[in-house]
């Protein structure tokens, strides 16, 4: 899907959110924009899909989140993580940490475990002939 820019070099069409012609937030004209598709056929679409099982919503509520508006690089989701990552004190660094230490407590246990090399054996187990008649 590459195309020509106005100074003759080829540049990639990529998928955003696009402000002109957005009923909501700009999913459906974006992405019939990127397809080239009329947005009013992905809105029946979504429409559709919506009264049939209430698909519709989640897609676009997905679609929303993950697609970048137009003239930004990132998306909400991009956005928030991001955000998320940068402060010390966040939920993402705290679950950053108990995995780390996690991964490493079980790594220690692994490595100290002893006969961890060999095979666990299973006890004998009887057979049913062994066993004495039920009574009733």
């Amino acid at each position: 899907m590459n195309e020509m820019n106005s100074y003759g070099h080829q540049s990639t069409k990529e998928l955003r959110r696009t402000r002109q012609g957005k009923i909501i937030a700009g999913v459906c004209s974006g992405a019939g924009e990127f397809l080239g598709v009329d947005a009013n056929i992905l809105r029946l679409a979504l429409a559709v899909a919506t009264f049939f099982g209430g698909l519709g919503i989640g897609i676009y509520a997905v679609a929303w989140l993950l697609i970048p508006e137009e003239g930004k690089s990132t998306s909400i989701v991009q956005d928030l993580i991001s955000k998320q990552k940068s402060e010390p004190n966040s939920v993402w660094q705290q679950a950053s940490g108990h995995f780390q230490q996690a991964s490493t407590k079980w790594k220690q246990q692994q490595s100290q475990a002893p006969y961890a090399d060999q095979p666990v054996q299973d006890a004998p187990r009887q057979s049913p002939v062994d066993e004495p008649p039920a009574k009733f």
